[in-house]
């Protein structure tokens, strides 16, 4: 299944979620999937995001739960052996397009410019991660890469918030934007579950 397929019935939000402490875990989950949230990147930039992984997976099986981060062929293996649903990547290779393809894995490479498109082109890739959203030149550069690449949908990442989301999402190319914002890290840390829940809720009636 391609990625556009997979995320057609998936809310156009992505919360970048980078946990901590293990217990933090479920009740951050808890509260996004409580605001509305349903698909839920969880990032390997902390030791215990393969762990998140696994306890996410089983504890909310309804829920979209993937991983983020991904930079080796053997991060996403784990990953999918943790029971994540989907990866993205910060950058694109050939060889993590090649292991998403042999899993059968949803998977969103991140790219910055046409010639990353074109090599993921050549692994079927039809969604990529555009990253990072504002320093690779924001809507303007999406819009502009609608002209030579018109059936490739795109999640903008990387300075993405609530005041900006929706001009990204306006965009005919770009069917989910992802960030921090609906779960900032200083929120996570203060287990401030409410005030993630509300930015939850706050986020999707916008979009």
């Amino acid at each position: 299944m391609s990625f556009t397929d997979w995320f057609k019935d998936i809310k156009p939000v992505m919360p970048v979620m980078v946990i901590e402490d293990i217990n933090d875990a479920e009740p951050l989950a808890e509260a996004l999937i409580s605001g509305g949230v349903t698909c839920l990147e969880i990032t390997l930039r902390t030791p215990v995001g393969l762990k998140a992984i696994e306890i996410l997976a089983k504890k909310f099986p309804d829920a979209h739960v993937g991983v983020g981060t991904v930079s080796k062929i053997e991060e996403m293996q784990r990953a999918v052996d943790a029971g994540a649903k989907f990866a993205i990547s910060p950058g694109i290779t050939a060889d993590l397009c090649e292991k998403a393809k042999s899993l059968r894995l949803p998977y969103a490479p991140g790219i910055m410019t046409p010639s990353d498109i074109l090599l993921g082109k050549q692994f079927g890739m039809e969604f990529f991660k555009f990253y990072p959203a504002d320093l690779a030149g924001g809507p303007k550069m999406l819009k502009a890469l609608q002209g030579p690449f018109p059936d490739l949908k795109f999640c903008p990442t990387g300075g993405i918030h609530y005041d900006n989301a929706m001009e990204y999402l306006s965009l005919k190319n770009v069917v989910a934007v992802g960030g921090s914002w609906v779960c900032p890290v200083e929120l996570v840390r203060n287990k401030d579950w409410q005030a993630i829940k509300t930015l939850a809720k706050k986020a999707l009636p916008n979009i």
